[in-house]
């Protein structure tokens, strides 16, 4: 049996984004483009994928899309592959929200495009669907980039390309993976924006902080404000006029260099410049080697 090619890494991408955007080959009386099903299958011959990266379905919008597909029936069809080591059924490769909607609206049988990916494709392509169709909120399209990154080696310039996002939307969000548990619940919840999320990044306390924003109802800019204020009593204690100048004294463009920096990059900048000199260092800080190789990502880009 002749073994699979391995995908190279931009050309793998390029073609699963292929399938995944395949151009459509008909459309409805409306004008809307549709893709022409391999096949129609019973409801009961399809299975989701028990690794579908996606886990929270909102109630609303399947409702939504159930009584969609009760008038229209499913425009879409699911993309799906022959279920390993169970003949005649077809596990689920993208498209499991219109499935779970299908089977509220009591169908009988699905249209399904049939195509031959191993397990590693499947991941991939399910990612993918999810981040280009799916109603995701920003903890979970950060995610999907991290797996795509992760597992499959590809950059942040390749995923931008081929999902036709910039490059700073994807490392914006994806910095939004490092903030608590309980901040990123908020943005899951839809309580915080991803702008919100953002400008907690550099925050001292960003929890404390976040609950003041969802508590008193902050707009993103005021966030922005309150999350560049030292915390009380952290203030810089002041020097007496014979004391020499350090370079913790610094003035009102230092600061707010290192604030836009660090706004950035998504993690603290400090910026230490010798005075009466043209000289000085910039240190970043990071909290894990994930963000430190989140960092060399970024400031690689441009090499």
């Amino acid at each position: 049996m002749e073994k699979k090619k391995s995908r190279g890494l931009g050309r793998g991408l390029s073609a699963l984004m292929a399938d995944v955007n395949e151009q459509p080959a008909a459309t409805t009386t409306s004008g809307t483009s549709v893709r022409r099903p391999d096949m129609m299958v019973p409801i009961e011959n399809v299975v989701p994928n028990p690794d579908q990266p996606r886990r929270t379905f909102t109630e609303d919008h399947l409702d939504e899309l159930t009584a969609s597909i009760k008038e229209k029936g499913v425009i879409q069809p699911l993309i799906v592959r022959p279920k390993p080591g169970d003949e005649g059924k077809f596990e689920i490769v993208a498209g499991e929200r219109r499935w779970r909607a299908s089977q509220r609206a009591k169908l009988h049988e699905l249209p399904v495009i049939v195509r031959d990916f191993d397990d590693t494709e499947v991941l991939e392509v399910a990612i993918i669907e999810n981040i280009q169709r799916a109603d995701l909120n920003p903890i979970e399209e950060a995610a999907g980039f991290r797996q795509l990154m992760e597992k499959f080696g590809h950059t942040q310039e390749k995923l931008a390309q081929a999902l036709g996002k910039s490059r700073s939307h994807i490392a914006n969000l994806m910095r939004l993976l490092q903030l608590p548990d309980e901040v990123r619940e908020y943005l899951e919840e839809g309580k915080l924006s991803a702008g919100h999320a953002r400008a907690l990044i550099t925050s001292d306390d960003p929890v404390t902080l976040a609950k003041k924003v969802v508590s008193e109802g902050l707009s993103v800019r005021a966030t922005e404000a309150l999350a560049k204020k030292p915390k009380p009593g952290s203030e810089t204690p002041k020097v007496t006029r014979s004391a020499p100048k350090s370079l913790g004294d610094k003035d009102a463009d230092t600061k707010a260099l290192e604030a836009d920096l660090s706004a950035a990059l998504g993690y603290k900048v400090q910026i230490d410049h010798v005075a009466g000199q043209e000289s000085g260092k910039i240190t970043i800080s990071y909290p894990s080697l994930e963000a430190l190789d989140d960092i060399v990502q970024i400031l690689g880009s441009g090499t």
